[in-house]
């Protein structure tokens, strides 16, 4: 099977002649409207948080206990379904083995709930703990205040474990709208809180009432899916799966997927750690600028691997015909993803700034900080190409039913990082003098070095297994160089508006460039945008992708 997407060097007939054949691009496009959806709520969300908190110690506070539960969410959350779920479930429904999928689907669920209630509880009873290991430069009202909001926001982390099982099984059945789209409501419930609870009102308390309405939120997420996925399976049944040999394969598959999104975690962590130890406002700004750097990668990176995994994972034949649909998945995949993110990296690098003060510029936070997280953005931009396709190339180990490959990979990755991590956030400043802030450059600089690495060591490792799956350097050279014609562009009427206009002004420089960078690379002869358009009218039609 070939993927229709069209690339800069291919005729748009191509796409044409194989519109009716099966597709992970147009499930992506749902996706990626879940994620925009998402996100967009999530910008919204941010910036009233912006407003309200700044860069201040309880900014600090709700940032860093915000992520500590994530270690539950990411050990055995959609990450981890990923590389051990979906692609079992999604094989016997392509069999049409509807009472195993059914069987698999109520063991894994159980399992899920047993594990996330063992976790929730150790997190609240070892929150103190936690946070001393995870942000040791934090003390005081500070400290505390961070563990109590550690504790409230652990059961809404074990909510949202339920969820991704809920996206599982939702993906896995090509409803990919609904399991995307879902945060929207979290964040509804976050940005509701601080609307109405936000002014005038102690920001230590207000990140306190805030946690509870995350954890509300975490359960309209679950209560929106849950009906959805039951009428796919016909109900649950009470059923740990001993006796499956395919729940066995998930539990197999799980130990090192949950090593592998644990390694990733403990980067994540690692960061933290050494934001608390740069200065204040430290784990602020690099929390603002992970909003925007993942925006990229969850509408596109994400979105592309979420839709492609199931499909690479219904490969039937020999050993060579899967190997050859894995490889014309992934080169499909790999297309789409540089197409975005390309842009995307190039905006950071050169436009930061604007696109900081757009989403934040107010109350607490000002041009200052705006610099700051721009800084910041250029670390991350440097390694974004690079995270977004390696998730895809993880994918592609899963859909082989390798989990372990991947692991090894994350390691390589989170010892890099680790490394450059300490040289360049703490170290090189104070050896040269420079502001402790610049050490959250440092950090993302150090994260995008270890996305390089990553990514690497997976397309080597992968391309024994299949054979090369790589994109064409044509291609990849024509959407670089239209990205940095549409920031000169940018920087042009920059430079002609000379700061006036304020954030108006910042919007249409950003639009502008956007709007440069697609008619470049029309004339450069990529067609993505009218072909997802085109694919968006068909599905609205009620025809087949």
């Amino acid at each position: 099977m070939t993927d229709p997407t069209p690339a800069g060097d291919e005729p748009l007939p191509v796409v044409q002649a194989t519109a009716a054949k099966p597709s992970a691009a147009a499930p992506a496009l749902f996706v990626a409207a879940g994620i925009l959806a998402s996100r967009l709520a999530g910008f919204v969300r941010q910036r009233v948080f912006a407003h309200f908190f700044g860069v201040t110690d309880a900014a600090d506070a709700f940032s860093v206990a915000f992520r500590i539960p994530n270690l539950l969410q990411n050990l055995l959350g959609e990450g981890v379904l990923s590389g051990s779920f979906i692609p079992v479930y999604a094989s016997l429904r392509a069999r049409g083995d509807d009472r195993e999928r059914r069987a698999v689907a109520s063991a894994v669920l159980w399992l899920l709930i047993l594990g996330s209630a063992g976790v929730v509880l150790a997190g609240v009873s070892l929150a103190p703990v936690l946070v001393d290991l995870i942000s040791p430069g934090f003390s005081g009202a500070k400290r505390d205040l961070t563990i109590t909001l550690v504790r409230i926001l652990y059961p809404g982390a074990g909510l949202l474990v339920w969820s991704a099982w809920c996206l599982g099984v939702l993906n896995s059945h090509g409803r990919f709208f609904l399991s995307y789209a879902a945060p929207v409501v979290w964040n509804a419930a976050m940005i509701v809180a601080l609307i109405m609870r936000g002014p005038g009102q102690a920001v230590s308390s207000l990140a306190i009432e805030l946690a509870w309405a995350s954890v509300i939120g975490s359960t309209l997420v679950l209560a929106l899916q849950l009906p959805s996925v039951l009428r796919l399976l016909g109900g649950l049944r009470a059923t740990l799966g001993r006796s499956s040999d395919h729940v066995r394969t998930v539990v197999r598959n799980f130990g090192p997927a949950v090593l592998g999104r644990g390694v990733v975690q403990v980067s994540a962590y690692v960061d933290i750690a050494i934001a608390s130890l740069i200065a204040s406002g430290a784990a602020a700004i690099l929390s603002y600028a992970q909003m925007l750097y993942l925006l990229p990668v969850s509408l596109f990176g994400i979105s592309v691997t979420a839709a492609e995994l199931p499909a690479m994972s219904s490969g039937r034949g020999s050993d060579e015909e899967i190997a050859r649909h894995v490889r014309t998945r992934l080169v499909g995949g790999l297309e789409r993803i540089a197409f975005f993110v390309v842009p995307s990296a190039v905006a950071f690098l050169a436009l930061g700034d604007l696109l900081a003060a757009i989403l934040y510029r107010g109350g607490r936070f000002g041009a200052a900080e705006s610099a700051w997280v721009w800084r910041a953005l250029g670390g991350a931009a440097l390694g974004l190409i690079a995270a977004t396709s390696g998730r895809l190339y993880a994918s592609a180990f899963y859909a082989l039913r390798d989990t372990r490959t991947p692991v090894r990979f994350a390691l390589a990755r989170v010892a890099l990082s680790l490394a450059v991590g300490v040289l360049l956030a703490l170290a090189l400043p104070r050896a040269f003098d420079l502001h402790p802030l610049w050490g959250v450059a440092g950090l993302t600089v150090a994260s995008s070095a270890g996305a390089w690495i990553e990514f690497a060591l997976l397309r080597r490792a992968l391309s024994r297994r299949v054979g090369s799956a790589e994109t064409s350097t044509r291609s990849a050279g024509k959407l670089w160089l239209a990205a940095a014609l549409a920031a000169a562009v940018a920087w042009l009427v920059r430079i002609a508006l000379g700061g006036r206009g304020g954030l108006a002004s910042a919007a249409l420089v950003v639009l502008l460039y956007g709007a440069a960078y697609l008619l470049i690379t029309w004339r450069f002869g990529f067609r993505q945008i009218a072909w997802a358009a085109s694919r968006m009218a068909r599905l609205r039609r009620g025809r087949a992708p």
